[in-house]
């Protein structure tokens, strides 16, 4: 397998990265979050755009851990190691 073929098969990455985003849709609207996943430090980049109460579930998981995946395929996000308990 050539190594721009091993590239392509790649599916998931770490995200080593994430850009925040808030743009207004209109005056006295609400306005619409996106984060910017650079993965595997530039190798791809990947926008997702959650609604207001997913947004801020996803800055805490953001700042609970110090690994963080993205299935290409599936568009998920992948936490690792989550401190639980308090």
């Amino acid at each position: 397998m050539s190594e721009a073929n091993a590239e392509h098969s790649i599916r998931v990455r770490q995200v080593t990265n994430v850009h925040a985003n808030w743009n207004e849709e209109g005056r006295g609207e609400p306005g619409k979050f996106s984060y910017q996943l650079i993965l595997d430090n530039g190798a791809e980049e990947y926008a997702i755009r959650p609604p207001a109460e997913d947004a801020d579930v996803l800055i805490e998981l953001f700042k609970l851990t110090d690994k963080i995946y993205f299935d290409l395929d599936r568009q998920v996000l992948i936490f690792g190691n989550i401190p639980l308990g308090g």
